[in-house]
């Protein structure tokens, strides 16, 4: 007898906080934090709320990539990674050293 099972895709969960994914502050329902294996990029901070993900370059603040933001919200996001720029900056570089 064959099974007619067929595998499943499950899409990520970003409940779930790995060990390498220092949290470096909760504005709201936003979680921002970095990848603690990311070294070797500019500084920058990824954002998640539910089952949306963002990256922001932090010198200057710009976009780096958007998965499921609409517009309104992606810039509201954006306003926050820019107010909050320094302490972004000062966690990245008290992680990495700031020569990062």
């Amino acid at each position: 007898m064959t099974s007619s099972l067929r595998p499943v895709r499950v899409a990520p969960q970003f409940d779930t906080i790995p060990h390498n994914v220092p949290t470096i502050q909760t504005i709201g329902p936003y979680r921002f934090y970095f990848y603690s294996h990311e070294p070797n990029e500019p500084p920058h901070v990824h954002v998640d709320r539910d089952n949306r993900s963002a990256k922001f370059w932090l010198r200057p603040v710009t976009l780096a990539r958007n998965f499921g933001f609409n517009a309104v919200e992606l810039g509201r996001v954006e306003s926050l990674v820019e107010q909050n720029q320094q302490q972004f900056l000062e966690a990245w570089n008290g992680h990495f050293g700031a020569d990062s």
